[in-house]
Parts: structure tokens; C-alpha cells; sequence
């Protein structure tokens, strides 16, 4: 499997998640809910964002290192309890609320949880580029 695309794809849905919920968290709670959230609110999802953007930060620097089996093992295991665990927060949380921004991002996290499933318990071949 090439680890380079998928550290440099999911880094950047997860900077470009950083990003958006970092500096337009009142304009993401205005369209995800038809009330105005709280400025707690806006702080939870600005927190979120930087955690987000750090840990997209983390994948970006570790592309090119040989991840997989025992290699780099932190960073699979971390990414691989972050989509699994956002992925089946999502899955239950399109079951009570059946909206397309949910669907759209249970897809995107089940597709990361399995390929970093993957990921984690294939050891690298060396001489391939990964």
C-alpha cells in the first residue's frame, strides 16, 4: 500500500478540517443548526480545530517515513483509534439524525479506518516505495 498518499491525503482532509473549524466556527454552527450556537460552542469546535490541524500536522511530517507493522507504529495506532472511533461515532450518529454532512463524513472516516486498519497490520515491503 502506498502510506505516502494516504498520510498526505488524510493530512490534508484533516488540515483543511483544522482550518475550517479553527476560524469559522460561528459560521459552521450557523449552518449545521438553525440557532446560533454559544460561545462555548465556538470554543469546543476551535479546540477541536486545532487538534485537527496538529494531528494533520503529525501525518504531513511522517509521510515519508515506512509505516506499517512495526514501523511507526504510534502514528498508524493514532490514526487508526481516530477514524475507527470517529467512524462509529458517526454511523451512530446518522442512525438518529439522518443528515447528508453526516453521511458524507461517516464514508470518508470508514474508507481512512479501513485502509489504516490495513495499514497497521501489514508489515511494509522494503524495496517498494511506500
Amino acid at each position: 500500500m502506498n502510506t505516502k498518499l494516504l498520510m498526505t491525503i488524510s493530512a490534508l482532509t484533516m488540515g483543511i478540517t483544522g482550518i475550517i473549524l479553527s476560524f469559522l466556527p460561528h459560521e459552521l454552527l450557523n449552518y449545521l443548526s438553525s440557532t446560533t450556537g454559544t460561545v462555548l460552542d465556538a470554543l469546543i469546535l476551535q479546540i477541536l480545530g486545532a487538534l485537527y490541524f496538529a494531528f494533520a500536522m503529525v501525518n504531513w511530517t511522517a509521510k515519508a517515513n515506512l509505516i506499517g507493522g512495526i514501523y511507526s507504529r504510534p502514528i498508524a495506532i493514532g490514526n487508526l483509534a481516530h477514524f475507527t472511533i470517529g467512524a462509529l461515532a458517526l454511523i451512530k450518529g446518522y442512525i438518529s439524525n439522518q443528515e447528508m454532512i453526516i453521511l458524507t463524513s461517516s464514508i470518508i472516516y470508514i474508507v481512512f479506518a479501513i485502509l489504516f486498519t490495513i495499514v497497521f497490520f501489514r508489515h511494509p515491503v522494503k524495496g517498494k516505495i511506500h
